[in-house]
């Protein structure tokens, strides 16, 4: 298989309910993809600005710099200490290194890619562009034979799950046992809402409670396009076993995968700010304080969302009849078969509008016009 296998772009088949939602006399509520709508931190803007005298071709390595802040990132927010700078690896977003991966690792026909029930569709993608077989399955008991890459997604996207130490822990030694790499896709870790992760960090897969300390076949990918409004300077890194760093790092130089130096700088600066971050956690969490209620009130459950950028929810219809009734109310969301077919009742609705927008969706539902 290749590239030119891959099914229609999914998101094509909401344009007709785009067209449904944007015709509500109040205007359209957008909560389907979950790009972000506030500023890019000031402080960030400016780093790269300063950086623009960018002549010579970046490191695909990344800078000193940007290394020794993603590793002092690890140990001061997500409990990873004693990173090096042959640990972390910065990559052009993350989709395009979870999309990549198996192509970096050499994987083929006759692999498997193991992915969360509810998933992001792109590491499927990335299985079926190299011919391998994807799999869905959160039990790690079910994870077959001939199992050379596991996907992790903790807190989840689209669900909001998140993965404790003992579940993370359970995962990284049935993946060594397999002999797989195991990659926590990890991007939505410093959004959490519900007990315990209001008050705990949502756990690593590089933690040492689950590792042990050793980080043999162990990543964590990143990415600061939602903690730091940066979807559209592509910032993101991967991190973990060293061998398998380097490995990456020497297929991404042969392919080009350079992140552009002024977004290194900006990076660094980034990683080395949490108020920013905090600033911004406070502002979904006012949106998610509006809307979570609306929607139950509208009678939806949302379904596990402890944390992330979205609600998981669902009326116990089909999706598609739910995302006509949310366009009647100008409001679009992401239907649940987007994300595999386990989900055909559930949408997905994101936190990333405004809080006008949150708002007038909330009244929307309240009010059932």
């Amino acid at each position: 298989m290749s590239v030119r296998d891959l099914a229609d772009y999914p998101w094509d088949a909401v344009v007709p309910y785009r067209d449904r939602a944007s015709a509500h006399p109040g205007g359209l509520v957008d909560l389907s993809i979950g790009s972000p709508v506030d500023e890019t931190p000031r402080i960030i803007r400016e780093a790269l600005a300063a950086a623009t005298e960018a002549h010579s071709y970046p490191a695909t390595v990344g800078t000193t710099q940007l290394r020794r802040a993603i590793a002092d990132w690890f140990a001061r927010r997500r409990g990873v200490p004693a990173l090096t700078e042959a640990n972390v690896l910065p990559t052009i977003g993350s989709k395009e290194l979870v999309a990549l991966l198996p192509t970096l690792l050499g994987l083929g026909a006759g692999d498997v890619v193991v992915h969360p029930r509810a998933a992001y569709p792109t590491y499927e993608v990335g299985a079926v562009v190299v011919g391998a077989t994807p799999v869905a399955a959160d039990d790690p008991a079910e994870w077959p034979e001939g199992t050379r890459l596991v996907w992790l997604n903790s807190p989840g996207n689209p669900d909001g799950r998140v993965l404790d130490v003992a579940s993370l822990r359970a995962a990284v030694q049935r993946a060594r046992e397999l002999g797989a790499v195991i990659a926590g896709d990890e991007c939505y870790a410093e959004l959490g809402w519900d007990a315990p992760w209001d008050t705990a960090p949502v756990p690593s897969v590089l933690d040492p409670r689950v590792t042990d300390g050793d980080l043999t076949g162990v990543l964590s990918v990143y990415s600061l396009s939602k903690q730091s409004n940066l979807a559209g300077y592509r910032a993101a890194f991967v991190a973990g076993d060293a061998d398998v760093i380097a490995a990456l790092l020497t297929a991404r130089k042969h392919l080009g995968l350079m992140p552009p130096a002024p977004v290194q700088h900006a990076m660094a600066v980034a990683l080395g700010d949490d108020e920013h971050v905090a600033q911004q956690k406070e502002r979904y969490r006012a949106r998610r304080a509006l809307l979570r209620p609306a929607l139950e009130s509208a009678g939806f459950r949302v379904d596990a969302s402890e944390a992330g950028l979205y609600l998981w929810a669902t009326e116990g219809r089909d999706a598609w009849e739910s995302m006509g009734r949310l366009a009647d109310l100008g409001i679009l969301a992401g239907p649940g078969v987007f994300y595999g077919p386990h989900f055909p009742q559930h949408i997905r609705l994101s936190l990333t509008a405004t809080d006008e927008r949150i708002a007038a969706a909330a009244d929307r539902l309240r009010s059932g016009s």
